[in-house]
């Protein structure tokens, strides 16, 4: 388990790894924020400002800036593509990270030349995200379902990036008038359906048999969502910026076909794993892809029912998918990809030398386990509490998300450091 994450040296873990800590660190930064904005989310309120700086923590936070650093990780083992380079990436990190932390703080403080300055970071490391993996892609010896997954969601990030780029002009100009909310919706679901589901469909084809050991399963389902889902988004936007409902549900058909297809994926390699027992990487991930279902159900009913009409049902719909399914989704990937390539980095070469642990040592499976009690529990009392519009009972959720995500983050910082001394002792 866990070849195929292997890198070809030591030397190709910093580009991935600094990506990581960084997205640890908006994680941390989104769980606290989390807490602070309780009263709006409880409220519904999602069009509130504090709101859209708190949600980009986790969003371009949290799950791009992870999204890359697996992307440099991945590429050379998955599809046979070595980084067209890695000085790049290092670039394109030290653009997109401090623009993510300043196009927040322009958000939270409603200040212009933070907005301006992140954004245009943000703008320049993701272009250069997307020319370096874009110029990866044609080297790849596989060209499998993977890597059209890669290659739509990079169509869709440079989407997103627009999109952006437009609600925050409409910020400072209110152009955009009564279409704010339709443009919103759009740009939600381009970035996280078109960007974050999409990536996490194609890299599942790739992980989930190998963490499961479950080889031999019916894999065309992942197909048939890379091509529902990629063509119902553009439907669905056409529908919502022109106000035309009938075209805006069957983009809803499409992606809820497409959606329908990856949960029977991911159901097909459960059943026919080799591992009887799953490991607590797993069980955030399957915990995740239920969050993701319910998401899947509460999409209809929001357009249905009109999410202006009805904030809270709107707010609890982003959150279920968001924080429940994408959030959780790649902490369970954390927990099987960081420990392996931190092991691989610190004892590969000692083995035979001296006595080494396991990847499982890495951490405390215990700790894990209770981190999993209570990101999944504060997300789940985070749902009915927006429902009863209680304050009170969201930042009790809030605050149990938050806890789980310190032990996270003190699991990750165990990983990073576990046998450092040793070996240290022992190149000296």
């Amino acid at each position: 388990m866990g070849g195929g994450l292997a890198p070809g040296g030591t030397a190709s873990l910093r580009l991935p790894g600094q990506h990581f800590v960084a997205s640890l660190a908006f994680l941390a930064a989104g769980a606290v924020g989390l807490v602070w904005i309780a009263p709006e989310l409880a409220a519904g309120s999602f069009l509130s400002i504090h709101v859209a700086g708190v949600t980009h923590l986790f969003t371009l936070g949290w799950l791009t800036t992870t999204i890359f650093g697996a992307l440099y990780q991945l590429l050379p083992v998955a599809l046979g593509a070595p980084v067209r380079s890695e000085m790049m990436g290092h670039i394109s990190f030290w653009c997109y990270v401090p623009g993510v932390a300043l196009f927040v703080a322009g958000i939270l403080q409603n200040s212009i030349p933070l907005h301006h300055a992140g954004i245009a970071l943000i703008a320049v490391g993701m272009v250069l995200v997307i020319i370096n993996v874009g110029l990866t892609l044609p080297r790849a010896t596989s060209r499998d379902v993977t890597w059209y997954s890669v290659a739509l969601a990079l169509g869709f990030l440079a989407s997103t990036l627009v999109l952006g780029i437009m609600l925050l002009h409409n910020l400072h100009t209110g152009y955009l008038g009564d279409h704010r909310v339709a443009t919103l919706a759009v740009h939600l679901h381009v970035a996280l359906v078109g960007w974050v589901l999409t990536m996490i469909v194609g890299m599942s084809h790739r992980l989930l048999p190998m963490f499961l050991l479950a080889h031999g399963a019916d894999t065309r389902w992942t197909q048939r969502a890379l091509q529902f889902l990629p063509a119902g988004l553009p439907v669905f936007a056409v529908g919502m910026l022109i106000g035309l409902p009938a075209v805006t549900w069957a983009g809803v058909a499409l992606m809820e076909a497409g959606a329908i297809c990856f949960f029977i994926q991911a159901r097909s390699f459960a059943r026919a794993r080799k591992r009887p027992r799953l490991d607590v990487g797993l069980r955030f991930t399957g915990i995740a892809v239920l969050f993701l279902a319910l998401s899947a159900v509460l999409g209809p009913i929001v357009l249905a029912v009109g999410g202006t009409r009805h904030p809270r049902l709107a707010t609890a719909y982003v959150l279920t998918g968001l924080l429940g399914g994408m959030a959780l989704f790649v902490v369970g990937q954390f927990y099987k990809i960081v420990p392996f390539l931190a092991w691989i980095a610190r004892f590969r070469g000692r083995i035979g030398r001296e006595k080494v642990p396991t990847v499982a040592e890495l951490y405390s499976s215990r700790a894990a386990h209770l981190q999993l009690v209570l990101m999944v529990g504060g997300v789940s009392v985070l749902l009915p509490a927006i429902a009863a519009g209680s304050t009170s009972a969201f930042r009790v959720g809030a605050a149990a998300f938050a806890l789980g995500v310190a032990v996270f983050i003190s699991q990750m910082i165990r990983v990073m450091t576990v046998g450092r001394r040793s070996s240290a002792a022992t190149s000296g």
